[in-house]
């Protein structure tokens, strides 16, 4: 059975710990309708992107 041979430091462990965290989703408020959205997305209710009509919604 593999036994560590010293103590792992406070310091050691929490580096390692460093990318162990919860990233929030990058949601936005639009500017003209005011609903909200992930950045670098598709409006899905006005089909909208980059202020450009990209899509027909259904209605």
């Amino acid at each position: 059975m593999a036994v560590p041979k010293r103590k792992t430091s406070k310091s050691r462990r929490d580096k390692r710990r460093s990318h162990h965290k919860i990233i929030s989703p990058n949601i936005i408020e639009d500017k003209k309708s005011g609903e909200y959205r992930l950045s670098h997305h598709i409006d899905l209710k006005t089909g909208l992107y980059n202020g450009r009509k990209v899509f027909e919604p259904k209605k």
